[in-house]
């Protein structure tokens, strides 16, 4: 099985990188709030995930499980997406 932030890579849209995030998360807690940002870095696309979940206790959770950190109280991680991926923001 892949890692769970590697199962990101391959989301064909933001709606499936949002649904992915939320599915992945849940055997962790609940995901209160998610912001995704996508880029472009050197001809490559980027996600841009900042989220947090109900409580520090799953904040916590995410962490140690997954290596993530924090930035700006979030937590963050960027996904590098698969070239062939044709991301659009809706």
């Amino acid at each position: 099985m892949k890692p769970p932030l590697d199962q990101l890579k391959t989301c064909a849209d933001l709606d499936s990188l949002r649904s992915t995030l939320h599915a992945l998360c849940a055997p962790l807690g609940t995901v209160a709030d998610l912001e995704i940002f996508l880029v472009e870095q050197g001809g490559h696309h980027q996600a841009m995930c900042f989220w947090h979940m109900q409580s520090e206790k799953e904040d916590a959770r995410v962490m140690q499980a997954w290596g993530v950190g924090r930035f700006g109280g979030e937590l963050v991680a960027v996904i590098d997406l698969e070239p062939a991926t044709p991301v659009c923001p809706t």
